[in-house]
């Protein structure tokens, strides 16, 4: 099933006619209260499992039926190797399930005639640029919390690692080649939605984080949720971040979010993300008042790009806005993960028609607990039991994840050509380099190699180590400390280098600089 660009301006009817023929619409025995009821014990107990199994060090759960929350626990540790638990209001960085989160507030705006899903990015942001004049043009807040913009969907994350602010990121954007056509592709692009959001707020004159705060955190009483890094760490009850270090899990990195906060930077409770979960499920209306105009916050849920199908349950999959739609064994649900590379894995998973909702949070990654905990507990609502391990199916997707490109690296690098080529003398490298996306970079001699720093003002700084005539290798990424990458040098003819490539920013193409000096 393909469905055109043009959905865009599908109607709710259209939608909901289009859902009545789907074959796993309808479901056979209705979801009572008391079904929902009797999944909750089991559901305690696989996470408790999972917890005690290692799985993950700490994860909090939160379920809403019938606009009640009859569901809320945290179970584990915030740290590992610490004693303070995790509980309902331990708060969680949530990555991209920030972005539903976010689309909700943009809801917000478009309610009240702030904006509209369809107006223009030029109109609210005329500083804002793609790589071609006419989607510059034409690029719309739908286009890019539908990741259709044409952006690839690493654009901006790299000089993000760098160090770059947020205004900085957004500008450079503009120098970023498509990877397909404007509307014709999906690729889902953390910085993309992040212009979206900004531009979104801009006719307020707040910025977006208070923005967030004002039309969705505040009237929800979300009272531990924000959009800011510096609000996450106040917290005593906090999760900390998780990665694997020989076999355990570890607390070793930190997460700061803030340049693409609208995509990837909300950080919240449980009790927090129930309040918005009972928001979504009644249609804009929470405790009896109507916060957000159904019809703004409807299309959020209005498929608009094919993903393909779910790699486990095999259903269909869509992205709307700042949402997965998907028809799966269960019906229509609505949904997102979230993950940190360095240390946090999110899911949430609604259930429209039968007003049911999850959602998961855990401080670790790679880990599939919050998706098999999520399917677990549905097949145990729907259907009165668990039908496979859903939790080990996900967990080899995201394991997955990293383990290829690792060795894939490892086995480029193994081992260098014998004899390998000598390196010229540190002088011959030595020197400032520049292109329009990276900025500036600076190489210099260190010991017996060579140091690059990149970023502002040199705000990152990578040891290189001689591999192979004027190829380097450094290792960039905390997370994966033994995956090398290539840090190559063009020498011209009288010995000195003119250009330099730096593999672990050229995934866009952009990663070569030219010498500018000494």
């Amino acid at each position: 099933m393909r469905l055109d660009r043009n959905l865009c301006h599908l109607t709710i009817a259209a939608f909901v006619a289009l859902l009545a023929l789907w074959p796993h619409a309808a479901q056979a025995d209705p979801v009572t209260p008391e079904r929902v009821a009797a999944a909750l014990p089991e559901l305690e107990a696989l996470a408790k499992a999972i917890v005690a199994d290692g799985g993950v060090p700490g994860l909090a759960i939160a379920v809403v039926h019938d606009d009640k929350v009859i569901y809320l626990k945290g179970f584990g540790l915030r740290e590992a190797g610490k004693p303070e638990t995790v509980d309902a209001d331990t708060v969680f960085q949530i990555a991209s399930l920030s972005k539903p989160v976010s689309a909700t507030v943009v809801a917000a705006l478009v309610g009240e005639g702030i904006v509209s899903w369809d107006s223009r990015i030029a109109d609210l942001d005329p500083a804002f640029r793609l790589a071609d004049p006419y989607p510059t043009s034409q690029l719309t807040i739908r286009d890019l919390f539908a990741h259709r913009s044409g952006l690839p969907g690493t654009a901006g994350d790299d000089l993000e690692d760098i160090g770059y602010d947020r205004a900085t990121i957004l500008h450079r954007l503009r120098f970023v080649p498509p990877s397909s056509s404007f509307r014709a592709g999906y690729s889902y692009s953390n910085f993309g939605l992040t212009e979206g959001a900004v531009a979104a707020a801009m006719p307020t004159g707040k910025p977006w984080e208070d923005v967030a705060e004002e039309k969705l955190y505040r009237p929800l009483g979300m009272i531990s949720t924000s959009s800011r890094l510096a609000d996450f760490v106040k917290h005593a009850n906090r999760a900390a971040l998780h990665v694997r270090v020989d076999g355990a899990w570890a607390a070793e990195i930190k997460r700061d979010p803030d340049a693409q906060a609208p995509a990837g930077g909300v950080s919240s409770t449980a009790r927090d993300l129930s309040q918005w979960m009972r928001l979504v499920l009644g249609n804009g209306v929470y405790a009896g008042k109507t916060l957000i105009a159904a019809d703004a916050l409807d299309q959020t849920h209005v498929p608009l790009m094919t993903r393909g199908k779910n790699p486990v349950s095999g259903g269909e999959s869509f992205y709307g806005l700042g949402w997965n739609v998907e028809f799966g064994r269960h019906g229509l649900s609505w949904g997102h993960a979230g993950a940190f590379s360095v240390g946090a894995r999110t899911v949430v998973t609604l259930f429209p028609k039968e007003k049911l909702g999850i959602v998961v949070l855990t401080n670790a990654f790679p880990t599939g607990v919050p998706e098999g905990l999520s399917d677990s507990f549905a097949d145990l609502v729907f259907d009165g039991s668990v039908g496979k391990d859903w939790v080990k199916a996900w967990d080899a997707i995201y394991n997955g994840m990293f383990g290829p490109v690792v060795e894939a690296a490892k086995a480029a690098y193994a081992k260098p050509p014998s004899p390998a080529r000598s390196a010229r003398p540190a002088s011959a490298y030595a020197g400032r380099y520049t292109n329009d996306f990276i900025g500036g970079a600076v190489v210099s001699g260190a010991g017996d190699g060579l140091m690059l720093k990149v970023g502002p003002s040199g705000a990152r700084s990578y040891p290189l180590r001689h591999y192979d005539g004027d190829l380097f290798l450094t290792n960039p990424d905390a997370e994966t400390p033994d995956r090398p990458t290539g840090v190559s040098f063009v020498v011209d003819p009288d010995g000195k280098a003119q250009a330099m490539t730096i593999g672990f920013l050229d995934d866009n193409h952009l990663g070569t600089l030219q010498r500018v000096g000494d």
